[in-house]
């Protein structure tokens, strides 16, 4: 129960944190998951991501449900998604109460547009991380530049673009007779 707990509660302590949704979250997960508990490795948090941007639902709630899942199964899994969308529940039941009264106030204007900024630079940040991490080679350079690509001029969605990028890693793996 008490693992249970420490779960709950460092998934809550950042879901409090996930302005600008889960690539934002990355440095975060990364810190805290990886370098201070050891509940998981810089690549299983990438494959997580992968695989939360390609299922429905919040890339950082979908993070924490695997890694929930990882540590205490689907008991875990369910812990830490409660934990890591509590805090957001809380903040926007309190700000719709009273974002109406104070939405015009250049102040609470120009609190968004500095969150708005910070948000920017995280997920800058987390862009540079995994791509630190992930681009080694000439294959995953291309598949990087054309994703990138694809993504900025057609209206493809991102889905194909992920599903075509790991059907290409799978088959150059086979082909470097990799497992």
């Amino acid at each position: 129960m008490k693992e249970l707990w420490e779960l709950f509660v460092v998934f809550m302590r950042m879901g409090a944190f996930t302005f600008g949704g889960g690539y934002a979250m990355l440095p975060i997960i990364q810190k805290e998951i990886v370098e201070k508990r050891n509940w998981a490795t810089n690549e299983e948090i990438m494959d997580y991501y992968a695989i939360g941007q390609m299922t429905p639902g919040i890339i950082a709630v979908n993070t924490a449900t695997f890694i929930g899942y990882k540590l205490k199964g689907i008991i875990g899994g369910i812990v830490a998604t409660l934990g890591m969308v509590t805090p957001s529940l809380v903040i926007i039941t309190i700000i719709a109460a009273f974002f109406k009264n104070f939405a015009h106030y250049p102040v609470v204007q120009h609190a968004f547009g500095g969150i708005r900024l910070v948000v920017i630079a995280l997920i800058i940040q987390t862009v540079y991380t995994m791509a630190k991490k992930t681009i080694h080679d000439k294959l995953t350079i291309a598949l990087f530049v054309v994703g990138f690509i694809l993504l900025i001029v057609t209206p493809i969605s991102p889905v194909w673009i992920i599903v075509c990028s790991a059907f290409i890693g799978l088959v150059a793996s086979r082909k470097k007779g990799v497992e």
